[in-house]
C-alpha cells in the first residue's frame, strides 16, 4: 500500500497581481524557481500521459498503485504551476508562446520516444529532487521567506511533496524496464534536454520580461552562456546584447551545501541507488506535520499571523 497522500491546493494566483520578482532579495532567484514552473508544466503532463499508458502494464499491484498516486500527485502539482504560470501570463502575454514551446519539447517526447526512454526520463529526473530540493529547503530563510508568500508556498509544498514521492519513478521504471544500464545509457540526453527546456524558458524571460522587472539577465544560470557573454563583450566583431547582471540564484548559500547537493545529484544517477537512503530536509517533516495538524500550508509565512490577529 502506498503512502503517499494526494492533497489538492489553492494559492489564489487568480486573486491578485503575480509579480515576476516575487523574491526581491534573490532576482536570479525569482527567474530561476520561475523557469521551474514552465519545466514543471511540461514535464508534468509528460508524466501524467506516461502513468496511464504504463500503469494497464503493471503486474504487480503495490508499483500499480504507487504509479497512481504519482501521477495524481504530479496532476495536481501540473495544475498548480499552470495557475502560477497563468498569472505571469496575464502581466508578460509573450509568456504564452514560451510556455507553449516548453510544453511543445514534452509532447515531441511523448510522440517520438520510447516507453522506456520516458520511463527513464522520469526516473532520473525525479531522482535528483531529494539532493537539490534539500539544498533549497534547507535554505528557506533566504530562499522563501522573504517572497511572495503564495509563490513560495506552492514551491515549498512541490518540493516537499517530491522528496514524498522520491522512490516513485525508480521503483516504476525497474518493475517495467529493470536496466540501471539502460538508465545510466540514456542520463546525458536526458539532461541535455532538461537544459534545452530551462534555457527556452529563461530565453522567453529575456525577450518577454522587461529588465527592470526581472533585474537579472534570465540566462545568467547557465555558465556557457555567461562565458560567450564575456567574449561577446570584450572581442572586437563580436555581438553583444546586454540582458542584465548575471549573478546566480544560490550565490549566497554555503559552497559545503551546494557540493553536497551535486554530490547528491551524481550518486542519483549510479547502479542502485535508493531514494530511500536519502538524507531529508528537516522542513519537509515540519510541512507535513503542519498540514495534518491542519495548517494553512497554501499561506506558509501568513496563515499563523493571520489566525493570531496578525501576530506571529
Amino acid at each position: 500500500m502506498t503512502d503517499l497522500q494526494i492533497r489538492k491546493m489553492n494559492f489564489a494566483f487568480a486573486d491578485h497581481h503575480v509579480p515576476f520578482l516575487w523574491n526581491e532579495a534573490n532576482p536570479a532567484w525569482s527567474s530561476m524557481s520561475n523557469a521551474v514552473s514552465f519545466l514543471a508544466i511540461g514535464f508534468e503532463k509528460m508524466i501524467l500521459s506516461l502513468m496511464r499508458e504504463v500503469i494497464p502494464t503493471i503486474t504487480d499491484p503495490a508499483i500499480a498503485e504507487e504509479a497512481d498516486a504519482f501521477m495524481r500527485q504530479e496532476g495536481q502539482h501540473s495544475a498548480a504551476h499552470r495557475q502560477h504560470v497563468r498569472g505571469l501570463i496575464t502581466s508578460y502575454p509573450g509568456l504564452q508562446e514560451t510556455l507553449d514551446e516548453v510544453v511543445g519539447e514534452f509532447d515531441r517526447l511523448s510522440a517520438e520516444t520510447s516507453l522506456n526512454y520516458r520511463l527513464a526520463y522520469t526516473a532520473d529526473l525525479e531522482a535528483t529532487f531529494t539532493p537539490v530540493f534539500k539544498l533549497m529547503l534547507d535554505n528557506e530563510a533566504t530562499l522563501f521567506q522573504p517572497g511572495d508568500d503564495r509563490v513560495a508556498s506552492l514551491f515549498i509544498w512541490h518540493f516537499v511533496e517530491e522528496v514524498e514521492h522520491r522512490s516513485s519513478g525508480l521503483k516504476i521504471f525497474n518493475e517495467v524496464v529493470d536496466s540501471e544500464f539502460y538508465r545510466m545509457q540514456m542520463a546525458p540526453s536526458i539532461f541535455n534536454h532538461v537544459l534545452k527546456v530551462i534555457m527556452i524558458a529563461c530565453e522567453g524571460f529575456n525577450d518577454h520580461v522587461p529588465l527592470e522587472e526581472r533585474q537579472v539577465d534570465a540566462m545568467s544560470m547557465f555558465a556557457r552562456y555567461r562565458a560567450k557573454q564575456k567574449l561577446n563583450k570584450w572581442l572586437p566583431g563580436r555581438t553583444y546584447t546586454y540582458n542584465g547582471t548575471s549573478p546566480r540564484a544560490f550565490d549566497g548559500l554555503k559552497l559545503g551545501e551546494q557540493l553536497t547537493a551535486l554530490a547528491g545529484v551524481v550518486r542519483s544517477q549510479m547502479p542502485g541507488h535508493n531514494p530511500d537512503h536519502e538524507n531529508l530536509p528537516a522542513l519537509a517533516g515540519d510541512w507535513f506535520q503542519r498540514y495534518d495538524d491542519g495548517y494553512d500550508v497554501t499561506r506558509w509565512y501568513t496563515a499563523s499571523a493571520s489566525a493570531n490577529g496578525g501576530k506571529s
